[in-house]
């Protein structure tokens, strides 16, 4: 057994693109077509992303628009937008789908901020279990003498190092999100 720093850091990295996925769907002030990111439609007797059922644009500052490709799908489309608990309320015109996006409240804000709070968690948390995974695989190393006690811990500050880097990238995500958030 050998230890794989790029495989832990690739691991690490997939829960930090994870948490920006995250935080992306989280609705500011402003239109962001990765708002409807978690929206999806029932359509052909399946559920498909939004974004494979029409295109999503950003025509004006607080303002979304859906195009949707297939006029039986406005409905549902309409539907899973308004169910999709984002607090919207698209209005149909025709295949086109305008999302007015409302001005958030203070309740609203510190709410949001909460969930941004509660993905960052999950997301230390998830870079936390591959940092065990990683050292459980040093210390049987160790264990059967594939490695000697330096290169023990030069792993294993390695991978802290790694684990302090990715961890401090959530934080600033999330700081970055809290003030956008909070911004009136």
């Amino acid at each position: 057994m050998s230890f794989d720093k790029t495989d832990l850091k690739r691991r690490m990295e997939g829960a930090v693109d994870n948490y920006h996925k995250e935080l992306s769907g989280l609705r500011t002030g402003r239109a962001s077509v990765n708002l409807l990111d978690p929206v999806n439609v029932e359509a052909y007797g399946s559920k498909m992303p939004l974004n494979q059922v029409g295109t999503v644009s950003v025509p004006e500052p607080r303002m979304l628009s859906v195009q949707v490709w297939d006029a039986g799908l406005v409905k549902a489309t309409e539907k899973a937008i308004r169910d999709a608990g984002l607090g919207l309320n698209p209005q149909p015109e025709g295949n086109l789908i305008r999302i007015p996006i409302p001005d958030l409240n203070e309740e609203r804000r510190a709410e949001l901020s909460k969930i941004a709070g509660k993905y960052a968690e999950n997301a230390r948390i998830s870079v936390r279990n591959v940092r065990r995974d990683g050292m459980d695989a040093i210390k049987k190393m160790l264990k059967d003498g594939d490695i000697s006690e330096d290169d023990e811990k030069r792993y294993s500050d390695d991978v802290q190092k790694l684990t302090d880097e990715e961890i401090q990238k959530i934080d600033k995500m999330l700081s970055d999100k809290e003030k956008d958030i909070m911004q009136v």
